[in-house]
């Protein structure tokens, strides 16, 4: 549609402005060349009024001007780009809509190659472009964000931006923008400062999966090249997590965070700060609490695995923060955390192990006893790894006894047969590992078993007495107490 929009204008005069771009020193043609370039103005003011900046149409392509003029036209452009349509109806706008996302497509060519150095006030207007298109910096009638998750809870499908197209290609543009070496960060961090910053974290709340995706790269971006703006995103990256799990647990791109934390981690010196540790303390290990864990349950336990590599002694920390927010009701919480100890005794020191083992092992014969049989057959499937194998046989002396009656009362009452077979495979590597202790374990469980066989019993008798001397007794009158003797 600008094509069409810029075929219209004389040929003559449009080559007779260019030449004159060219050569100054041209005189002939002078006043036709200055005649073409107003009527583009004039064309271009009755779309765009406010859209020419400093005597620079932005209708130009970046090729038909000098290097020296080149910023100019890039801030000319990004004006133009700073309207903002109601796309809530197709049929409104078509040919503004179409020219800006033209103009939009040259703004994310040029920042892709490499262009000259960015002025202060190119970032300005860039920064300020984004902002109106992301941040809905708008008056009162343009339409309005996407519908946040918090206003559509009861639909199962996320609410699209209908104002994509254009969406897509200014967030383009911000990614190329900040990783250009074009762009210096002294100069860009006035202006890519802390409120520019926690819109963009604010963003990922977002529905769109395709939005939250780009604000992830561009919010890793940033934390890549402003090193001074490191502890503000990372503060700001917890304060979410914060309102996520003990406010709302609610919130569309905790998944996104992770990621973006989860190579920000990869970075951190040993040994690892103060403040890093409070984070895993803190905001990392409650994540373990929310209903909605399976959605980002990957990179969260990638985060806290790439802490304990980092600090092993971490280790104990987080299995004793699993214990805490150890899920009793839900079976899919249950086998994903059963699968998270794994992947920590696979690597936690004997030592570290030793402070978590007892309630560790008291929780894991719970999981042996579950009814629900992807549970029991979850954690019996622990005895199968080597390591955590070699860990039981170096303690087994507390282990055995405190997992064994849960074997046995499985072997005797569980109706799954995968987790009958399991259990007994179970059983016998123990027995292996250590046959005079598990007899001693049988012993004591048969001891046990008759105790409470023998309270049983007595419980019954005296239930038993109890309804025997009451059906002795005349109907008395209601809400009379009875007095019965032993």
């Amino acid at each position: 549609m600008w094509k069409q929009f810029l075929n219209k204008l004389p040929r003559k005069s449009q080559k007779s402005d260019r030449d004159l771009a060219r050569n100054p020193n041209l005189g002939a043609g002078s006043g036709r060349a200055c005649n073409a370039s107003s009527a583009v103005k004039r064309a271009s003011a009755a779309v765009f009024p406010a859209s020419v900046i400093s005597g620079i149409e932005p209708l130009l392509a970046f090729k038909d001007v000098s290097n020296s003029e080149k910023m100019n036209l890039f801030i000319s452009k990004l004006s133009l780009c700073c309207l903002v349509f109601d796309f809530t109806d197709p049929a409104k706008n078509v040919q503004e809509k179409e020219l800006k996302r033209a103009t939009l497509l040259e703004l994310v060519d040029f920042v892709s190659e490499t262009p000259p150095k960015f002025s202060e006030p190119a970032v300005l207007a860039s920064c300020k472009m984004c902002s109106i298109n992301l941040f809905r910096i708008f008056p009162p009638n343009c339409r309005s964000r996407s519908t946040s998750s918090g206003e559509n809870e009861n639909d199962d499908e996320p609410t699209f931006d209908p104002a994509w197209s254009h969406l897509q290609l200014v967030y383009e543009f911000l990614l190329k923008f900040v990783a250009s070496s074009s762009l210096e960060a002294k100069v860009a961090k006035k202006y890519v400062n802390n409120d520019f910053i926690s819109r963009i974290i604010d963003l990922l709340e977002s529905e769109d999966p395709r939005e939250r995706d780009c604000l992830k790269a561009i919010l890793h971006r940033i934390y890549g090249k402003f090193m001074i703006h490191r502890p503000f995103i990372r503060k700001c990256i917890s304060n979410v997590f914060y309102r996520f799990v003990f406010e709302m647990e609610k919130h569309n791109g905790i998944a996104e965070l992770l990621e973006i934390f989860g190579s920000v981690i990869t970075g951190f010196a040993l040994p690892l700060k103060e403040e890093h540790k409070v984070f895993f303390w803190r905001a990392l290990i409650p994540l373990h609490k929310p209903k909605s864990l399976g959605v980002y349950f990957q990179q969260l336990s990638y985060c806290v695995n790439q802490y304990v590599e980092k600090e092993p002694k971490l280790a104990s920390h987080l299995i004793q923060g699993l214990l805490k927010y150890w899920p009793i009701t839900n079976s899919q919480k249950e086998v994903m955390f059963l699968g998270e100890v794994e992947e920590i005794l696979e690597v936690i020191s004997a030592s570290e192990f030793q402070k978590v083992m007892v309630p560790l092992f008291c929780r894991i014969r719970h999981c042996i006893n579950s009814y629900h049989f992807q549970v029991a057959e979850r954690t019996l499937f622990l005895w199968n790894n080597d390591q955590i194998l070699s860990l039981v046989a170096h303690n087994r002396q507390v282990i055995v006894p405190i997992v064994f009656p849960a074997l046995e009362a499985n072997a005797q009452n569980h109706w799954n047969q995968a987790v009958l077979n399991l259990t007994m495979n179970a059983k016998k590597m123990l027995t292996e590992m250590d046959d005079a202790l598990v007899s001693a374990c049988i012993s004591n469980n048969q001891e046990q078993q008759e105790k409470v066989s023998s309270l049983a019993e007595k419980r019954k008798q005296v239930w038993e007495h109890l309804e025997n001397t009451a059906s002795l007794q005349p109907m008395m009158a209601r809400n009379t107490a009875v007095l019965v003797a032993h």
